[in-house]
């Protein structure tokens, strides 16, 4: 099982902000987690990466394929971070410090978790740069952060939450600063990752038409509760509260048509739609911004020093490898 939440509650200055919740991913599950603003939702992915803000406490269980958090120490949680449960953010260039190539900071957790060289970390970047279908990976890894679209720079946010072949990718809004049609093209990279890898995939939404794009069930949160669960059909088609009722009618005003296809009689249950969109800034095959300057080892920026990114994986700078002194 990739995760398992058991009873659990966050209390920040007297107050359950996440109430006793309990929800859990199997192996190769899509589970959304939804409700509105300030519902808990992304508190919840904090407790689960050992992430929660200073004075926030957690209690009750949350076990990531198999290993407890909740209580465990700041070393134990750091370590399961990358290697078993990896974080895609809402705005992709908060993973990503900005003055080192995209390549380089997708080796770094490759080298810290599968102890392999500097150079076999840069093959498996543009590995990792291929599996999520950049544009021309050999020439995208020797760019740095502000020389990709926004559509690409989350493709690579993706890869560099797979870097250390996690059990559970969690995502957080990853799809709500793109326009829709890139936005499509995300969900369905998401949707092609967790067939393949069979990695379990907590995705985080306050938009119904997103997340019955890309999950089969979900746990609706209302001011730190769990007020429903179960498959998304039932929530679009029998919706029991007044919350859920809004998300729907929300998700057919505003995006279902552009995301996911409104939910007709003539539908399969549980079909999700597949928008055809054209191919837009960001997408595969189209125009690509000026190769960066540098060496072919997917270099630093010239003269720069190293900084940690802020994607939560260590920058391994000084981390010795078999080929150190030909850096």
């Amino acid at each position: 099982m990739s995760l398992e939440v058991r009873d659990l509650r966050v209390v920040i200055d007297g107050r359950a902000v996440v109430d006793g919740i309990s929800f859990r991913v199997e192996d190769g599950e899509r589970v959304g987690l939804i409700g509105e603003s300030g519902s808990g939702k992304s508190l919840t992915a904090l407790a689960i990466l050992g992430l929660l803000p200073d004075g926030a406490v957690a209690t009750g269980s949350i076990r990531v394929d198999g290993e407890e958090v909740v209580g465990a120490s700041d070393r134990d949680v750091a370590r399961l971070r990358g290697s078993r449960v990896g974080i895609v953010f809402q705005e992709p260039r908060s993973s990503f410090n900005p003055i080192r190539s995209i390549g380089r900071q997708l080796a770094d957790p490759v080298r810290r978790f599968a102890g392999v060289s500097r150079t076999e970390a840069a093959a498996r970047a543009v590995e990792l740069a291929r599996l999520v279908r950049l544009p021309d990976p050999q020439a995208i890894v020797r760019r740095y952060p502000h020389q990709v679209s926004g559509g690409q720079l989350q493709r690579a946010a993706i890869a560099l939450a797979l870097a250390g072949s996690p059990r559970l990718l969690i995502a957080d809004e990853p799809t709500t600063a793109l326009d829709v049609t890139i936005q499509a093209e995300i969900l369905d990279l998401f949707d092609r990752l967790v067939g393949e890898l069979g990695t379990g995939l907590l995705f985080i939404t306050h938009d119904l038409a997103v997340l019955r794009r890309i999950a089969d069930r979900a746990v609706v949160l209302q001011n730190g509760a769990i007020v429903e669960d179960g498959t998304v059909d039932d929530l679009v088609h029998r919706p029991r509260t007044e919350l859920v009722r809004r998300l729907v009618a929300s998700a057919r005003a505003t995006s279902w048509s552009a995301t996911a296809g409104a939910p007709d009689a003539a539908e399969t249950p549980g079909e999700r739609g597949t928008p055809g969109m054209p191919t837009t800034p960001g997408a595969p095959g189209a125009p690509r911004a000026p190769t960066a300057p540098g060496e072919p080892e997917i270099p630093d920026m010239p003269g720069a020093p190293d900084m940690p990114g802020t994607s939560g994986i260590p920058v391994l700078d000084d981390a010795p490898t078999d080929e150190e002194g030909s850096r």
